[in-house]
């Protein structure tokens, strides 16, 4: 018997009380720094058993202005920005070579919360690319060194023999060097924080920097706004 998605959809519920629990959120006793709040959600929403918490949906455009999202893994988070890595040559890589710019979602339903980030995207240095990597798992060098991301594959069997001889050379040289692996780091222009409430008076506070610049990001300081739900 084929599935009715809508009957599906509308029998879900959202946070419900087994899974979830909404914690208050005072914004008047936010942090001024956006990373500071994030760094402590992250922390909480971890202690709550919320899985994969680093995973975050990375949205970017390609050179017509088209956009595009996938989900990601962060790799740090400090003053230089939010990080994630990825092959140059990949649809993202290129995408972000012809447009410098992306956004950032992070959804962790065991609290109802959210975090938002955009802002300009730029490439870090190759050997902080190479320690970032390097200090991943055998299992992440063998996917980096199988390569090839977002060309169109053959078949599942020639993935399988790439990917075969990726893991035998990266038991074998662990220190092994992926050209086309790059770190990048965003830059935030704008960081907002959503905190679900129950009776649906959710919670918005928006980072927003003060005379950004749109190339690099920097500006004089954080202004803290409040959003309509």
């Amino acid at each position: 018997m084929a599935t009715d998605l809508h009957e599906l959809l509308r029998s879900l519920r959202v946070w419900a009380p087994e899974a979830t629990e909404l914690p208050p959120f005072d914004p008047e006793a936010a942090p001024g720094d956006p990373l500071a709040l994030f760094t402590a959600w992250f922390a909480e929403v971890a202690a709550a058993g919320q899985t994969e918490p680093h995973t975050m949906s990375l949205a970017t455009s390609d050179e017509d202005g088209l956009p595009d999202v996938r989900t990601v893994m962060l790799h740090g988070a400090d003053a230089d920005g939010w990080a994630f890595a990825t092959h140059a040559s990949s649809r993202k890589g290129r995408q972000l070579a012809a447009r410098p710019y992306a956004a950032l979602g992070f959804y962790w339903p065991a609290q109802g919360r959210q975090v938002r980030v955009r802002g300009p995207v730029a490439v870090a240095p190759s050997g902080e690319a190479r320690a970032d990597l390097h200090a991943r798992s055998t299992g992440a060098l063998a996917a980096a060194l199988t390569g090839r991301q977002s060309d169109v594959l053959g078949s599942v069997e020639e993935l399988r023999r790439a990917s075969e001889d990726a893991w035998e050379l990266a038991r074998r040289e662990p220190r092994a060097e992926v050209g086309s692996w790059t770190l990048y780091r965003l830059r935030p222009t704008e960081v907002e924080f959503f905190q679900g409430d129950g009776r649906r008076r959710h919670v918005r506070l928006r980072y927003r920097r003060e005379n950004a610049d749109a190339g690099t990001g920097a500006g004089t300081g954080w202004v803290k706004e409040l959003l309509w739900p």
